[in-house]
């Protein structure tokens, strides 16, 4: 009996032994697991799902919108460059975001594969959140770490896998034409850059001419005709209409603050009439010379040369008040903005420096301005620094105006449409004369009527006689 007892006791200590390092061994296990990547990979064959784990040496990071200046807290993201998958490098384009100022290319500060994108287009980012993840090489890993682990396998019905559905890089065009013709678009070769869908690309994939594009499917056309039987009446159709709300952003949201601060200043406005006949007659001459050095020259590099050499002869006109309006700044470049109409909105770069250049040079700048304009590629450079502003509402008509003031500036000038109008020559006859209408506004703290309709003169004396202008260029 007692030697029954003592085997007993000896077999339990051995159990409770073997259970003690079996623990320990689970607990060093699972340790060890959790530094592990849990990976799935289909088998087709079997039709089931494997769960694989292995080492990480990957590590996902979390790419900030950093501040890009001008105390710019958000943006509107316009595109993505890439997607979710992408394989990215230092310096490679992410996307483009629009401010209340410019449009700003963000470029990666990492080399990895994109895992998420965390807004889409036109939803607003905010200065100092993630933008995107981009998992990256960690090259701290012990390699220690690199054993190989026993692989565990699940048993996992394939229905249970979701099919995780592709973003295609490309353009609304594109899409609707995709859309037209019911097209799938992670089926079509891409050609773009960043493996972006061009319009090309669907058309080849379909066969088909762009002289088609356009064309609608017969079989989206074809109906059936009913017979519905006519019942005389009078009724009246009401259309429900719904508000709609939409977020003021990008430039507008800067017109906004600009108009806003622009009410602070006392305007008074100054008006007049130029007799430009000889400068449309010069102009046209000037056209072809400038043509032939391959720049287009419209009006607006003469009158920005012209107001110019003006404001040297009136120099607070090219001035800005300090902060407090005790002091009054003096220019020494002459910094003129130009107002143009962009599908973003309007805008006002600013051609710099506009003293030490010449009709050409100002003309092949501002043909460079209005071409990143109608692209929406302005940067700060290009709308920052403006000393003095022209508005040309000639261009989508109207004589007169009232401009309104870009604070810190002092002044505005806004120029009407040419129009032919009869007026009387020194001798009482009625000829046939170009009149350019000009309105200008001051901010009166600074600017008195009599400076600003001297400053109009001189202006006007340029041109209206552009032989006094070529002398003092």
């Amino acid at each position: 009996m007692a030697f029954a007892t003592r085997r007993f006791i000896l077999l339990n200590l051995r159990n409770l032994k073997y259970s003690l390092y079996s623990a320990n061994a689970r607990k060093n296990t699972l340790r060890h697991y959790s530094k592990a990547l849990v990976s799935f990979k289909i088998d087709d064959k079997q039709n089931t799902r494997r769960l694989q784990t292995t080492n990480t040496y990957n590590k996902s990071v979390a790419f900030k919108l950093s501040d890009i200046g001008e105390g710019i807290r958000e943006v509107v993201v316009k595109e993505w460059y890439i997607k979710v998958g992408d394989k990215v490098q230092q310096f490679d384009n992410i996307c483009e975001v629009q401010s209340d100022k410019a449009a700003v290319t963000i470029s990666s500060r990492y080399d990895g594969v994109v895992t998420k994108l965390y807004y889409e287009v036109d939803q607003t980012a905010l200065v100092g959140q993630p933008l995107v993840d981009i998992e990256v090489e960690d090259a701290e890993e012990d390699s220690s770490q690199k054993s190989a682990i026993p692989e565990i396998t699940k048993e996992v019905p394939k229905s249970e896998v979701k099919s995780e559905r592709i973003k295609v890089l490309t353009t609304p065009a594109v899409r609707r034409i995709a859309a037209q013709f019911r097209v799938d678009l992670s089926n079509v070769n891409a050609t773009g850059k960043n493996g972006r869908v061009l319009k090309e690309d669907v058309l080849s994939h379909l066969n088909m001419s762009s002289d088609k594009s356009n064309d609608i499917p017969q079989n989206d056309l074809s109906v059936e005709a009913l017979s519905i039987p006519v019942t005389t009446g009078f009724a009246k159709m009401e259309t429900i209409v719904e508000d709609k709300i939409v977020p003021i952003t990008g430039f507008t949201k800067a017109m906004v603050k600009s108009m806003t601060e622009a009410m602070k200043i006392p305007h008074f406005v100054f008006s007049d009439e130029y007799d430009v006949t000889k400068l449309v007659e010069s102009r046209e001459n000037l056209k072809i010379m400038a043509k032939n050095r391959g720049v287009k020259l419209t009006y607006m590099p003469i009158i920005i040369k012209a107001a110019s050499l003006s404001i040297a002869k009136y120099p607070i006109i090219n001035s800005s008040p300090d902060s407090n309006c005790e002091n009054i700044i003096y220019k020494a470049s002459h910094n003129i903005g130009v107002a143009m109409n962009t599908p973003n909105g309007l805008v006002v770069p600013v051609i710099k420096n506009v003293q030490n250049k010449n009709i050409i040079e100002l003309a092949r700048e501002l043909n460079s301005l209005q071409e990143k304009g109608s692209k929406g590629q302005f940067g700060f450079n290009d709308l920052s620094g403006g000393t003095f502003t022209i508005s040309n509402i000639g261009i989508v008509g109207g004589t007169y105006t009232k401009p309104i003031i870009f604070s810190p500036q002092v002044s505005i000038g806004a120029l009407g449409k040419i129009q032919v109008l009869p007026r009387f020559d020194s001798e009482g006859n009625v000829v046939k004369a170009h009149i350019l209408s000009v309105s200008f506004a001051a901010d009166h703290r600074i600017i008195d009527g009599v400076t600003m309709a001297s400053f109009s003169n001189q202006l006007k004396e340029y041109l209206e006689n552009p032989q006094v202008l070529l002398l003092d260029l």
